[in-house]
């Protein structure tokens, strides 16, 4: 055990996998069929490729510490790596379209145990090749294993405060059959390995049903290192991180498979919110039997969240409907309209498909399908017929029909408009900037000046000047992100307590009118909806205040150059950097007593005497339930932007003393009147009218 790391196999950690009977591939190379799948990729390769070819135009002559940073953008530029989580129904067949998309058939198990909590990320491409693990399982640290085991995760910690005796019970009960279950796994001392991880050199499948799917009880004295039981770890297993090299593709993806949002604890709700947050896309898969109803009103609260081009629907298992062709329009129609019923993202792209059909075509047989299955794909075929743009393969074919070449494309476009844009654009901004100190060099070199009878540029000036700038524009902004997060404080409290008071005068209301035995609920969407909204009005407001305060110093920066070479200030114009993406408060859709149905609310007012004697007690659990998510939004969420936005402005400001420190020594390295300094001034003017249209 290295520190809270073990590595549990001497090899190289070079993202191999390990050739599996169910697809016999024994490369890392993906598959020809995956394969097909990166020609939409080619718009954001010819971005990233001009951009890149611009660098090295930079770097050809530059000296060591410009070649340094031009290598850090270019690094910045080729490891973007977009992550798409995928949530979705129980037995909707998420794993196996993941499986389909990475051309992996069996690598994770699609029949996992619903009880699981992991939370697996497959790091495709070819950055996976250098990783210093293939794979990567880290358990519950101490406090998480402490709620679930002590409190009961989320349902136990209801159960608790809302004094419902039954609940609660169950819930000890399930509580100590899992630590039981977990002790007779993995050894008395099982609780050591609480915020620890395995690290292994070589992923195989094996290995994966190991610390993801929950398999049979083992005995106390079973070995802990290295047992090849399956579900060994998985009671404690949170994360896995895969590495799947692909040194072929161009770019990095990770495809992030969740536990869902429907276990008994409501700990998987807390780990998949987590997920979603964290990544650029989210992606939920559903059976085309169930489509999507009111059934998952768990799954509609938290894509409520998020913004709908960064959601996208797959509806699979088409191939089971009785009438695919009629029925698919139907299924739209009615998913768009129970999204929008419920605030949700109306606008997401719907993909329809067959993950079956995908891993039949990657193991090149189709002998699985039988006549029914047969003529539902024929028949589906000639409707799609007409939008096939090329003569497909009877492998090639089963495998556009199944959505999975769709799906990819649509992901590549949502990158290509979102991370990959932004990134592109930061690199290029930064370059121009990088630019403009090189003009300034120019400008120092004794050369330049011999032939200009110039006087050297007071660099000592110009940072001073920078330092100045930064003592008077930091504190402005910090003032600003201040004013901005207790604005939003005061405006979430102010909802909350109105909510507060309105669902309990609605609880006594009822009572009151219909008695005991009537049922009862309280819709919380009204509080959502509040909650999203002044979140929304912080992001502007803090997103505002930072790009103010960015483009106010790249004025004055621009200012300084133009008074240290006494030019025009237009010659030297600074590129203000974007501001962060803030990320969706996808908590706000967490599950909270009041969405839970049933008698839970009949069972808990039965209990006490008299409606508005229990009116403080029902208020305070409400409370109880709801202030997580307020602070939840304030520390996990407000407090991030602020340190972000923040420290977008430090970096234009480091990124310039960097680049000053840079001018200074080219005034003093060089002192032949013959020599020139990095780039051409054609080239530095070239190199900026080239990047100028990925900063628009």
């Amino acid at each position: 055990m290295l520190g809270k790391t073990a590595t549990l196999d001497d090899g190289p950690a070079t993202g191999r996998i390990e050739a599996f009977p169910s697809h016999g591939c024994e490369t890392a190379e993906a598959d020809p069929l995956v394969r097909m799948c990166l020609e939409g990729l080619s718009p954001l390769l010819a971005q990233r490729g001009e951009v890149s070819s611009v660098l090295e135009t930079l770097c050809a002559t530059a000296d060591r510490k410009t070649a340094e940073a031009v290598e850090r953008l270019r690094h910045s530029l080729f490891s973007l790596e977009p992550a798409v989580t995928f949530i979705g129904q129980v037995k909707a067949g998420k794993t196996s379209l993941v499986n389909a998309m990475i051309g992996e058939p069996g690598l994770l198990p699609a029949d996992v145990n619903p009880w699981t909590s992991v939370v697996t990320s497959l790091h495709l491409g070819p950055s996976a090749e250098a990783a210093p693990y293939a794979a990567r399982f880290a358990f519950f640290d101490t406090e998480d294993w402490d709620r679930l085991t002590r409190r009961g995760g989320r349902l136990g910690e209801l159960a608790g405060r809302s004094g419902a005796e039954e609940e609660a019970e169950k819930v000890r009960l399930q509580i100590e059959a899992m630590r039981d279950k977990t002790r007779r796994r993995l050894g008395r001392k099982f609780e050591l390995l609480l915020g620890t991880s395995h690290n292994y050199a070589t992923l195989t499948r094996g290995l994966v049903e190991r610390y993801v799917c929950l398999g049979d009880d083992f005995e106390e004295q079973s070995p802990l290192p290295g047992a090849e039981a399956q579900g060994r770890f998985a009671d404690i297993t949170k994360a896995a991180d895969l590495q799947i090299a692909r040194p072929g593709w161009p770019m990095n993806l990770c495809l992030r498979d969740t536990p869902g949002v429907n276990d008994t604890f409501m700990m998987r709700e807390q780990i998949t919110i987590g997920a979603i947050r964290d990544s650029r896309l989210c992606l939920v898969v559903l059976s085309a039997h169930q489509a999507l109803s009111t059934v998952d009103m768990a799954l509609i609260r938290l894509i409520s969240n998020v913004q709908s081009r960064e959601v996208v629907i797959f509806v699979n298992r088409i191939d089971e409907l009785a009438d695919p062709v009629r029925q698919i329009v139907e299924i739209r129609d009615s998913i768009r309209a129970t999204l929008e019923s419920h605030h949700g993202p109306k606008d997401a792209k719907i993909v329809f498909g067959i993950a079956h059909w995908a891993t039949l075509a990657l193991k090149g047989d189709l002998s699985a399908l039988d006549e029914v299955a047969s003529a539902v794909l024929l028949g589906y075929a000639e409707h799609v017929a007409d939008s096939m743009e090329r003569e497909l393969g009877p492998l090639e074919l089963i495998w556009w029909l199944s959505g999975v070449p769709e799906l990819y494309s649509t992901i590549w476009n949502r990158v290509t408009e979102g991370a990959a844009r932004e990134r592109i654009c930061f690199v290029a901004r930064d370059s121009m900037n990088l630019a403009v100190g090189l003009s300034a060099a120019i400008a120092n070199n004794p050369a330049h000046l011999a032939s200009e009878h110039g006087k050297p540029i007071d660099v000592n000036g110009m940072q001073i000047a920078l330092s100045a700038l930064e003592a008077r524009l930091l504190p402005e902004l910090d003032r600003a992100l201040t004013t901005a997060l207790e604005s939003a404080s005061q405006r979430l409290e102010r909802s909350h307590r109105s909510f507060l008071n309105r669902a309990t005068m609605a609880l006594v209301q009822h009572l009151e009118s219909y008695g005991e035995l009537a049922p009862w609920k309280y819709d919380p969407t009204g509080l959502r909806l509040l909650l999203r909204s002044g979140f929304q009005v912080f992001s502007r407001q803090v997103k505002d205040a930072g790009t103010q305060a960015a483009e106010l110093a790249a004025e004055e920066i621009s200012g300084i150059y133009a008074a240290a070479l006494q030019r025009p200030a237009s010659d030297f114009t600074i590129q203000p950097p974007d501001m962060p993406r803030i990320a969706p408060p996808v908590l706000i859709g967490q599950t909270i007593a009041l969405d839970l149905k049933g008698n839970w609310w009949r069972r808990w007012w039965s209990r006490r005497r008299g409606y508005k004697a229990f009116a403080p007690e029902f208020h305070a659990m409400i409370d109880a339930e709801t202030r997580p998510i307020l602070d939840g939004l304030l520390n996990a969420h407000c407090q991030p932007c602020i340190v972000e936005v923040r420290c977008v402005l430090k970096d234009l400001l480091d990124e310039q003393r960097a680049i000053l420190a840079t001018l200074e020594s080219h005034g003093s390295e060089f002192t032949g009147a013959s020599e020139q300094v990095g780039p051409t001034p054609e080239v530095v003017a070239d190199a900026v009218t080239r990047l100028g249209p990925f900063v628009v």
